[in-house]
């Protein structure tokens, strides 16, 4: 079998720290992850770096790893060194044989080398899965004594092995218009989950996850906005959320925000900043204004300050009583930034008569 030399794969000296081997391994995985690489030789290459890191990463490994020397040289044809012959690798593990490569898609390199301790996880793992179905296999009589079914009891045992919520929560912004009409809406939701092809286990080769265990979740979801949703209200979302390896699936909350430029909001009332020229407040005039309903006219009366609110009844934000709150124009009295010689000359006669 060809010698694999895992400190170039992962163009590291054999000095390099756990942090620089580290950093060495996420920089090749992201560069060769199947999913964004479409080279030919992206997968093998991505299988190589993930076995590098897997010996590397690991103190264990790697120490056995260094033992081989660093004689040896990438190619070369390459037999277990003293200590390690003898060791019989056709079928550690329950059933692969050299040729048929390492679990989680390693190479016979691999196996020749680690291929005891790969027996030993997965006995362990085994062992494990024999135990909880035993369990099962006496939970199954529990009903001739009142008690609850074997499906009960691993709901609730998946249950218990949540280790982190799986709901997510995000904010999502309303206008002044989805108040009102309460439209369906969509939202784009990312979040990050235990991978759900190797289940968050970080063994071997996974191309889904790149050996992190997680994976990330970006999905586009429609909701209805609800009557009378106020600021720092969640809307639910049910089995939206992510998904862990006992088939627990979390919700989506959504945050009300509440942003709408051209309006300020105070309980059911909108207010709308108007402004007017200074022969407009002092004379009155008419002007046209938007509302969340359409344009209409209101007229300004005869001198009217910057501040003073011009209401217009029921045309707010819908209440729960199937009134409405009201509409404000609050008057703001604005200059012409490009005035003529002309005009300053008024103000100035304007000035002196009320001096």
């Amino acid at each position: 079998m060809k010698y694999k030399d895992y400190y170039e794969i992962l163009s590291v000296p054999r000095s390099a720290s756990q942090q620089e081997i580290k950093s060495a391994y996420r920089k090749l995985a992201r560069k060769y992850h199947p999913d964004v690489n479409k080279s030919p030789d992206a997968q093998a290459k991505f299988k190589d770096i993930n076995e590098a890191y897997e010996v590397l990463g690991d103190e264990n490994k790697r120490k056995r790893y260094d033992q081989l020397g660093s004689a040896w040289q990438q190619g070369a044809e390459f037999t277990p060194p003293p200590g390690f012959e003898g060791f019989n690798f056709s079928n550690f593990g329950g059933g692969f044989s050299s040729s048929q490569g390492a679990p989680g898609g390693f190479s016979d390199f691999f196996s020749a080398i680690f291929g005891d301790i790969m027996s030993q996880q997965m006995n362990s793992r085994q062992s494990s899965r024999a135990n909880y179905n035993n369990f099962s296999g006496f939970d199954s009589f529990s009903n001739y004594s009142g008690g609850f079914s074997s499906q009960n009891q691993r709901a609730k045992t998946a249950e218990s092995k949540k280790e982190e919520s799986l709901d997510i929560i995000q904010n999502v912004v309303l206008t002044v218009n989805d108040l009102i009409n309460c439209p369906k809406k969509s939202v784009v939701i990312s979040a990050y989950q235990p991978c759900q092809v190797c289940h968050g286990s970080k063994q071997g080769f996974c191309s889904n996850c790149a050996g992190t265990g997680i994976e990330k979740i970006t999905k586009s979801l429609t909701f209805q906005v609800p009557k009378f949703v106020k600021e720092g209200q969640k809307i639910r979302l049910k089995k939206e959320g992510k998904k862990d390896a006992y088939g627990n699936i979390g919700d989506v909350y959504l945050v009300v925000k509440i942003e709408d430029k051209s309006y300020e909001i105070k309980d059911y009332n909108l207010i709308k900043d108007i402004e007017l020229l200074p022969w407009e407040a002092v004379l009155g005039c008419e002007k046209q204004i938007e509302t969340p309903t359409g344009k209409i006219k209101i007229k300004i009366p005869k001198m009217t300050s910057t501040g003073k609110k011009l209401r217009l009844k029921s045309m707010g934000l819908p209440k729960k009583d199937g009134t409405k709150g009201d509409f404000e124009a609050r008057i703001k009295i604005v200059l012409k930034e490009d005035l003529s010689k002309e005009a300053f000359e008024l103000y100035e006669k304007l000035k002196k008569l009320n001096a």
